[in-house]
This record gives structure tokens, C-alpha cells and sequence, in this order.
């Protein structure tokens, strides 16, 4: 049996949790709590597989609240929020940063046209996190985020690339596109394309915590924009990306009937088309296959391809799957990554 804590305020949706955890014969509630502090507490004691943490809570938030459990009591945590504004949903990729492995959408209640769904996908996520080998988190000081001066985006020519790098990413990857976004040199000169797979409504709050920490331009890009350089830019959730002949983005819904949705990996083999040996395929952290048959194109296309190294990922699933058909010319961590793709751009700037 799988233990689960549930940490939230309302005592509403503690008991639909609860009720929710009680559906599946493979969960056990181990224990509630109402607050951060409770949370640190019962987490001792209780000694959940996995809990599932609200992240606005009075007194101690969950973003506080995981960060102390992943300093005394590791182990995998699910932030659980409603949707909520850009600027409000720092705390949450802060919670990442710090060890959360994955954040999941509130489920309406019953009678709403997608709850069966998003419970569907709640459960499956909470019997997955709970096989995540979590470490504890060291305490030490946060940095302070960049300050961007705001003459580096004046001075970026917006002209179409003629090179790209794509990157593809799911469970534990915010934190680690943080780590390469906010260490990449500021005059990085290649435009970057990502897909990263993410809870339905979170993805502008993700890019606007990114943002902060970057020197280059995210976006999240429209049909017919062309790529520039020193962009980064987030495929829209629900949607396939696509880079046509003339260097410009086209974008479109993905079908709900589509049996495999693969984004990763269309991304990748469109770059594979258009790019060929002009182009860096990167694979991050995550689970199941999206992105490695994508991947794999683009290595036959003559493209450097790189995997994030299985020490590093939160979940070895992408990665690995990646390695077995020989898809990577080398696997690094995020901060071998960073060095690499910093060596790259240098050299073009040379």
C-alpha cells in the first residue's frame, strides 16, 4: 500500500482528497494536515511514500513547508493547487526547485465535465511519484535573482536563426531549465525551443518564474512568428510546434483523439527536418517516451543530441529510454549541459 499525506487549509477538500485516495485499492491515507507546520510534524511521524501539498496555506505555505520536509524528512511531494494568476504561482516552482516532484490541478467536483479525468490523472500521478527516489535538500542560502539590465534585449537583433537548439522536458523539469536558462552567457546567441510537459493552466506561471532568473527573451509563440535569436520560447500547452522551411513557428491543437501525444517528439523531428547537423536536440528528466524516437531523427540528421544523466533526473524515464536506441552522443547533468551549450555559443560568437 502507497501512504499519502494530504496537506490543505480547507477541510472541503482535505475530505474530497480523502475520498478520492480511498477509490484507489493501492492507496492508504496516512495521515491530513491543515498547515505547513503540521505537515513538518505528521511527516516525521507518519512517515507518508508521498504527500500531496497544497500551496497557499495561512501561517507556513507549502512552499515553506516543502522545503523543511525535504531538509529533514525526504520524500516525494505533489503541489496541489487551483489555477491561479502568473505572478502568483512562484511559490510553486520554488517548491520544485527545492525537491517537489510534481505539481497537479486541483480536480473540480463531481458533476464537472473534466473531473473524472483530472482524478484519473491524480491518482495516476501520486502512484508514480511515489516510486521517486527523493534526496535531502542541504540548507543553504537562496541566490538572488539576476538583475537584468534592461539595454540587453535592446541591443538582440531579432533576425531568423540559421541554427536551434530543443529541448524537451517533464516530471522534475522547471528546476532543471531553471538551472540552464538562468546560467546560459547573456549574449547566448542560438534561439531555444521547449516543450515541457506540465499540469493544464500552469505554463505562464512557469515561464514567468524562469524569467527571472534569465538574461534571455521567453515567450510563448504564435503561428507565423519567426525564430530569433536570443528567445527562448515554450511550446503552448496542449499544442504541437512545429518550425517551417521559412523559420517560423506553426503551432496547432493537438487532437484529443490522438492515442500517443508526442510533443517532444515533434518538436524534435521537425528541428530534424528543417535544421539537420545545424541544431541540438536536448532530452531532460521524465517519465515514459516522449521525445527519444524524435531524438533519435535528429542524431541521423547529423545533430549533437544530449540526454540529462540518470544521477541528475528526478525521473530516468525519457533519458533512458533514449539511451537504449543509442538516440544521445553524450549524457550530462544540467550543469555539464549548461557548460556545453555555453561552449557552443562562444565559439559561434568567436
Amino acid at each position: 500500500m502507497i501512504k499519502v499525506l494530504i496537506v490543505d487549509d480547507s477541510l472541503t477538500t482535505r475530505e474530497y482528497l480523502k475520498h478520492i485516495i480511498d477509490s484507489d485499492p493501492l492507496l492508504q491515507i496516512a495521515g491530513e494536515a491543515k498547515n505547513g507546520e503540521e505537515a513538518i510534524k505528521m511527516t516525521g511521524t507518519v512517515k507518508p511514500d508521498v504527500i500531496i501539498m497544497d500551496i497557499q496555506m495561512p501561517g507556513m505555505n507549502g512552499y515553506e513547508a516543502t522545503r523543511a520536509i525535504m531538509e529533514k524528512y525526504p520524500v516525494p511531494i505533489i503541489i496541489h493547487s487551483t489555477l491561479v494568476s502568473p505572478e502568483q504561482t512562484e511559490n510553486i516552482f520554488k517548491s520544485m526547485k527545492v525537491g517537489a516532484v510534481a505539481v497537479s490541478q486541483k480536480p473540480p467536483g463531481l458533476g464537472h465535465p473534466e473531473s473524472k479525468q483530472l482524478v484519473e490523472k491524480l491518482l495516476r500521478t501520486v502512484k508514480l511519484m511515489s516510486e521517486v527516489k527523493v534526496v535531502r535538500l542541504l540548507k543553504k542560502k537562496e541566490k538572488t535573482p539576476k538583475t537584468i539590465p534592461a539595454q540587453k534585449k535592446v541591443l538582440r537583433q531579432p533576425r531568423p536563426s540559421t541554427g536551434i537548439i530543443a529541448i524537451g522536458a517533464s516530471t522534475g523539469g522547471p528546476p532543471v531549465l531553471q538551472t540552464i536558462l538562468s546560467n546560459l552567457n547573456s549574449n547566448f546567441p542560438i534561439p531555444i525551443v521547449i516543450v515541457q510537459h506540465i499540469a493544464n493552466g500552469f505554463l505562464e506561471g512557469m515561464v514567468d518564474w524562469l524569467s527571472k532568473t534569465m538574461d534571455l527573451t521567453p515567450k510563448i509563440p504564435k503561428t507565423g512568428e519567426p525564430v530569433k535569436n536570443g528567445h527562448v520560447y515554450f511550446a503552448p500547452e496542449d499544442h504541437h510546434i512545429d518550425i517551417t522551411p521559412a523559420r517560423t513557428f506553426q503551432i496547432y491543437k493537438i487532437d484529443a483523439h490522438e492515442s500517443f501525444k508526442r510533443p517532444i517528439s515533434h518538436l524534435f523531428s521537425s528541428v530534424a527536418k528543417i535544421y539537420k547537423k545545424n541544431a541540438i536536440g536536448i532530452l531532460l528528466t521524465g517519465m515514459g517516451n516522449d521525445g527519444v524516437n524524435g531524438l533519435k531523427e535528429m542524431k541521423e540528421q547529423g545533430a549533437m543530441t544530449l540526454v540529462q544523466d540518470k544521477e541528475s533526473s528526478v525521473v530516468f524515464g525519457m533519458p533512458g529510454e533514449a539511451i537504449k536506441i543509442s538516440a544521445e552522443t553524450y549524457a550530462l547533468n544540467p550543469n555539464d549541459i549548461t557548460s556545453f551549450l555555453n561552449k557552443v555559443s562562444r565559439e559561434m560568437l568567436s
